[in-house]
Order: C-alpha cells, then sequence, then structure tokens
C-alpha cells in the first residue's frame, strides 16, 4: 500500500476533492483524521472510510484559527502517533465580481481561508513532521493566478498564487530534513462549489482541452502520488492537474 503506516491531516475534507483525497489515502493505507468545519459530513466521510476498512478520526473547526490547527496535530498524534502527510485542502471562492467592486470582508475572508489557513497549517504541521523525521506537505492551490486569470476573482487569485510562493520557500527550508511541499493545482471539478447549470458548465468544460470537468477522484489521484513515495524527488512544485485548461488558447 502507498500509504501504509503513514497518518494523514486533510482539511476540507466534509466534501469534494478533500474527500475524495481522504476516502483515497484510507484505501491506500493511511490513519486519516478529517477537518472542516460540518462536523456531521465529516462523520460521514469518516464513517465510510471505516466500513470500507480504513482508519479515520474526525475534528471539526474553521481553518481561519490557528488553535485549530495546533488542535488537529495534537489529535493526529494522541490517535495516530504522529503526522506524516498534510493536505490543506479547505477553500473559498469567496464572492466575485470586480476588484472596485470588493469589500474589504471580502477580500479579508478570502485570503485568511485560502492563504493565511495554509501559514497556520504549516506552522504546526512542520514540526511534527520532523519528529517523524521528514514528511509530505500538500497545499490545494489554482490554476487560477498562476496560468490564467479570470475576471471577478481577483482575492481568490491571490491567495492561491501566493500559496504557490508559500511551497517554495517552505520546500527550499525543509528539503534537507526530509520534508517534500508541494502544490496541487486543480482545473475546474465538479464540487459543490462549482456552477449548478447545464449551460455554465459546458462553458467551463469548453476552458480545458479534455472538453469537460474533472471529478474530485481524479485529483485525490494526483494528491495521492504527491502524498506517497511515488514523489519521491518531487518538491517546490506546482502540479497542475487541469485537463489542460492551461494551454488552450482556442
Amino acid at each position: 500500500m502507498d500509504l501504509a503506516n503513514q497518518v494523514a491531516i486533510v482539511t476540507g475534507a466534509s466534501s469534494g476533492i478533500g474527500e475524495a483525497a481522504a476516502m483515497l489515502f484510507a484505501e491506500h493505507g493511511a490513519s486519516v483524521l478529517l477537518g472542516a468545519r460540518r462536523k456531521d459530513r465529516l462523520e460521514a466521510v469518516a464513517a465510510r472510510i471505516r466500513d470500507n476498512g480504513g482508519t479515520a478520526e474526525v475534528l471539526a473547526g474553521d481553518v481561519q484559527d490557528d488553535s485549530y490547527h495546533r488542535a488537529l496535530v495534537a489529535h493526529a498524534e494522541r490517535c495516530f502517533g504522529g503526522v506524516d502527510i498534510a493536505l490543506n485542502n479547505a477553500g473559498t471562492l469567496g464572492r466575485l465580481g470586480p476588484l472596485t467592486e470588493m469589500t474589504r470582508e471580502t477580500w479579508d475572508e478570502v485570503i485568511a481561508t485560502n492563504l493565511s489557513s495554509g501559514f497556520h497549517a504549516a506552522k504546526c504541521q512542520l514540526p511534527a513532521m520532523l519528529k517523524r523525521g521528514g514528511g509530505s506537505l500538500i497545499f490545494t492551490s489554482s490554476f487560477v493566478g498562476h496560468t490564467i486569470g479570470l475576471p471577478g476573482m481577483a482575492s481568490y487569485a491571490a491567495a492561491k498564487a501566493g500559496l504557490i510562493g508559500l511551497t517554495q520557500v517552505l520546500a527550499v527550508e525543509n528539503g534537507a530534513r526530509g520534508i517534500r511541499v508541494n502544490a496541487l493545482l486543480p482545473g475546474g471539478t465538479l464540487t459543490e462549489i462549482a456552477p449548478m447549470d447545464a449551460a455554465t458548465r459546458a462553458t467551463i468544460s469548453g476552458f480545458h482541452a479534455l472538453r469537460r470537468m474533472a471529478t474530485p477522484a481524479e485529483i485525490a489521484q494526483a494528491a495521492l502520488f504527491l502524498a506517497s513515495a511515488r514523489s519521491s524527488f518531487v518538491t517546490g512544485s506546482a502540479m497542475l492537474v487541469d485537463g489542460g485548461n492551461s494551454i488552450l488558447k482556442c
């Protein structure tokens, strides 16, 4: 098993990419600690993991709060003995619109949820990984703000681009200590925050060379690669899993 005897924290695990990754990590042998705000949804994901023979625990909270990340690490150490993998996946789009019409509240909320949460998470997770002799730290970023800009998404793009910069610095700071740090950049994915109407989804699908959106399970496979020893020489990367979105110009 790729992740046998490994312990993984996954935030944003109540739905979408986080849920799919948590299920896949557990299927491949990891003990998984699920984090998000919706405890009932987390419990449902954990129940499915256990029903499939996996190991999972739940701790609900807000990723904007640094004390929540301390609690996640402490819970993982208490339940499973440490932390080897972290997929910091929780995020929000925020209210979309031109920057000139964006409120400070919207800006702060998106930056806090998508970027500052990564700072809080890494500050707690890195020392725990060092206790285990190394690990894999992953941030869910985006192609938005990296290969393209989309109107109305200034705060989201800024936050997700910031995660790539954070990834690069942490990879350099911690590579010699056995910790790999990477950013995962999904393309359009069929999650709860994706548009529901068929016309909009068709338009978004057309942005991709594959002419479709991804399923959360497809993005989870890329997260598994970064979490496992199969990516042992991969660090500091902004790994595009975008269905060719970034290369399509017509």
